[in-house]
């Protein structure tokens, strides 16, 4: 298929279901630590936990379709799509299995689903302020998810070229340590006309996402670590005010304490320093260092061979 966006600056692409998915691996050590991004997210918005955790293990990040560099698929796509999609790629990479498996916001949905569906394959998860299946258990009423989802047809309106311009600025801001190649194309392709609306669209199902983890098998007993961030920043407040995000921020917080305390190997560690979606960009070491705390643990469960 044609190309017609500028090429990513590093990584490379394979044939997925007909679609060319961007990835880049690099290390060579057990486990591989898989990483899945939220809505809307990239997989070289984790360059700099990638080349952390590559040092000592394997690392791969990938943009599903529809995100990224990435080949266009129509949005939202259902849990099994996504996961099916995923596993495949492992396979045509020849990725040893198992995982550890990092997931941000509706990835860390994404990942939990790929637990209840092929538990022997995930040696652990590393959950970044995931979406859960009782979200709405822990939020005000205003702001539940089942009161707040659009309908899956709705669009997301045009934003303002001076809009674009200050998501391009905090952008920059927060990809302020990332290489300037990488920074610049990131930057550049999450302002592009097709990618803006990316997050948007990947949301508009939550509702069933969170069904199918109801309604799915139980999770593997695996050592499980969630990362929160309690920061705001600019960006969540050009669509929400202050209160509501904090009355959200306190809505999860109980949620990931409440997940934490019913997983026999789970633990909830809190970020102050970071909001929601800069997690991953801006507290790298945080994120390579628990994911380096989970090798430790699943290593001294037997389950990989350092």
């Amino acid at each position: 298929m044609l190309r017609m966006v500028e090429p990513p600056p590093v990584g490379t692409f394979i044939d997925i279901q007909g679609r060319q998915l961007w990835y880049l691996r690099a290390g060579a050590s057990a486990p591989a630590v898989v990483v899945v991004p939220g809505a809307g997210s990239f997989g070289l918005d984790f360059f700099l936990v990638h080349e952390r955790v590559s040092v000592q293990a394997t690392s791969l990040l990938y943009d599903r379709a529809g995100t990224g560099w990435s080949d266009d698929v129509s949005l939202p796509r259902s849990t099994d799509e996504v996961t099916d999609e995923l596993r495949e790629l492992l396979q045509m990479l020849d990725v040893p299995s198992p995982y550890l498996m990092v997931g941000h916001s509706l990835g860390g949905a994404y990942i939990q689903r790929y637990a209840q569906r092929f538990p022997g394959e995930v040696a652990g998860l590393l959950l970044l302020d995931p979406l859960h299946e009782d979200w709405d258990e822990y939020q005000p009423n205003h702001l539940k998810l089942a009161a707040s989802v659009p309908s899956e047809d709705a669009q997301l309106p045009d934003l303002p070229p001076q809009v674009i311009d200050q998501l391009r600025v905090m952008l920059r801001e927060t990809l302020a340590g990332f290489p300037e190649p990488v920074r610049e194309a990131v930057v550049a392709r999450h302002v592009s006309a097709d990618r803006i609306p990316t997050g948007f669209r990947e949301g508009l199902n939550a509702l069933a996402i969170l069904d199918d983890l109801r309604g799915g098998a139980l999770r593997p007993d695996v050592p499980v670590t969630i990362l929160s961030a309690t920061g705001i920043d600019a960006q969540q407040l050009m669509f929400a005010t202050e209160d509501q995000l904090r009355e959200q921020i306190q809505g999860s917080e109980r949620l990931y304490d409440a997940i934490a305390a019913t997983l026999p190997q789970g633990a909830h560690l809190t970020v102050t320093d970071a909001s929601h979606a800069t997690l991953p960009m801006a507290r790298p070491a945080v994120v390579s260092d628990a994911v380096f705390r989970l090798i430790a643990r699943v290593a001294e469960m037997g389950r990989i061979t350092k």
